[in-house]
């Protein structure tokens, strides 16, 4: 029964184990990295350009709205390169990203570079950078709107589920899955996605310099390879990571560029977290499988 019990509480024992051998060393070194790093930075001169990442699907954008923000009040950073890889997303949190930059340009040069993929909300939150590079094999574009839905009324049916439903106002069910969409309500969810896809036009139309009457050559939801997207107005060069680096240079007007890092702590503890994280789950795994 002892060993049952032992085996039970072991993943526990393994943690209180880890967090005891390794507590106070994480202590000491913590206080070690807080006392000598104001003195080794003293002499080392502020970094003067940085880099931000949009990465992955936009859903919130308050982190990278704030950096962009921070970094617009940094006096020292001169230039900003915004790192897109990013497939798009939500609507208002592309816009809200979209807000940043502009606000950011005012302040200081942005050049957004497209490192895969600058498509739809991603491609909406870098338009107004000063200029756009891309790598020659980025998928840029994708200027559109979508919404689609299901209607699982069929289905409800076979396995005897009747939705019942109360609303106030006529649309107030538009867009449900549990029956056909009315006529009006498919015109409703038409005009609502329309009048998104001509903001969004007309935002890169005027960001870019582009013909708004004519988004059948730019904005008709199609995706380009880097050279194509050029000649078509979406973006500026075409070249790797290093030509946006280099560009984002010369726009801030350094003479030397020194692109801001995450401090020694921020890295130390990023480490030490997925050190631990390793070191438990490899643990647990070893005790679920015994």
């Amino acid at each position: 029964m002892s060993d049952f019990f032992r085996k039970l509480f072991s993943p526990i024992t393994v943690t209180l184990d880890f967090i005891q051998k390794y507590f106070k060393s994480l202590i000491f070194l913590l206080i070690l990295i807080l006392v000598l790093a104001p003195a080794g930075t003293e002499s080392v001169k502020p970094p003067n350009l940085a880099k931000v990442d949009l990465v992955g699907p936009i859903t919130d954008p308050s982190k990278i709205v704030k950096e962009l923000d921070d970094l617009a009040q940094e006096k020292s950073i001169k230039g900003v390169l915004l790192v897109v890889n990013s497939p798009g997303g939500a609507v208002a949190p592309s816009v809200e990203i979209s807000l940043a930059v502009k606000r950011l340009k005012k302040r200081k040069p942005v050049v957004a570079y497209a490192a895969g993929t600058m498509a739809s909300g991603s491609y909406y939150a870098s338009i107004w950078a000063d200029r756009i590079v891309a790598n020659p094999a980025a998928t840029i574009g994708s200027i559109g709107v979508i919404m689609e839905g299901m209607n699982i009324k069929g289905l409800m049916n076979k396995i005897g589920i009747k939705p019942q439903v109360v609303k106030a106002g006529k649309y107030k069910e538009a867009g449900t899955p549990f029956r056909e969409w009315t006529k009006d309500e498919r015109k409703e969810i038409e005009t609502h996605v329309f009048d998104i896809y001509r903001m969004f036009v007309r935002d890169v139309a005027k960001a870019r310099s582009l013909d708004p009457k004519h988004p059948e050559k730019f904005a008709d939801a199609q995706i380009f390879l880097a050279e194509k997207a050029k000649s078509v107005g979406l973006i500026d060069e075409i070249g790797s990571i290093k030509k946006a680096e280099a560009l984002t240079k010369t726009l801030s007007g350094v003479t030397e560029a020194r692109w801001k890092e995450k401090s020694r702590f921020e890295q130390y503890m990023e480490s030490f977290a997925e050190e631990t994280t390793r070191t438990l789950v490899g643990q647990l795994r070893g005790w679920v499988i015994k």
